[in-house]
């Protein structure tokens, strides 16, 4: 059974909502995004629509005012946020709840890195997990293609990078997975803030 937008119209709507509170540039736009990239649960590619993600921006993506992203791995983030036009935020969000930016980090399950790349997904991605910056650029590569797959909404997107895309579409949206909810609410909180205007200090410039 494929995914069925119409079934999750209210996940879609809060998620664009705040997508547009963001300012990201989330929902799959003309051809290069009719090719998408599905990541099973496993970490097992498989390609939908004739190919892989393809680069979709050349110049930096702009930076939220309050994302503060570490120095060593700026470059990286704005590097991929452009390639697959994401909000520099989203990345950085992601990056943070994976590792905390640890280049070092290896899960019980086997994930690398920064992003959190299963193997299997980083060698059909053509990256080195233990990479920082191609790291980055694989993670990216599978927020984007878990975007594209859910229809531009931000939840499902970071539910399914957390628990998989199958989990999403067994439970009909965010699965019911204390972690998963946690790690969505975590991400969406950090986007949020990243978005809002600094706090105003009462102080004269």
């Amino acid at each position: 059974m494929g995914w069925e937008p119409q079934r999750f119209r209210t996940f879609q709507q809060q998620s664009r909502k705040l997508a547009a509170a963001c300012g990201l540039a989330l929902v799959a736009t003309g051809a290069a995004h009719a090719q998408v990239l599905q990541i099973e649960d496993d970490g097992a590619v498989r390609r939908v629509g004739g190919g892989w993600p393809q680069a979709v921006g050349t110049a930096p993506a702009p930076l939220a005012e309050n994302t503060n992203i570490p120095a060593p791995y700026r470059d990286a983030v704005l590097a991929a946020a452009a390639r697959y036009d994401l909000s520099p935020a989203l990345i950085d969000a992601v990056a943070r709840s994976e590792s905390g930016y640890d280049p070092k980090a290896v899960s019980p399950a086997g994930a690398i890195g920064v992003m959190q790349l299963m193997p299997a997904t980083a060698r059909a991605l053509g990256v080195d997990p233990t990479d920082p910056a191609q790291n980055i650029m694989g993670g990216a590569a599978h927020l984007r293609a878990q975007l594209d797959r859910f229809d531009g909404a931000v939840d499902l997107a970071l539910a399914a990078y957390n628990a998989g895309g199958g989990r999403v579409v067994q439970y009909g949206g965010v699965p019911p997975f204390k972690e998963t909810r946690a790690y969505v609410a975590t991400n969406l909180d950090r986007l949020a803030k990243a978005a809002a205007p600094p706090a105003f200090s009462g102080e004269a410039p």
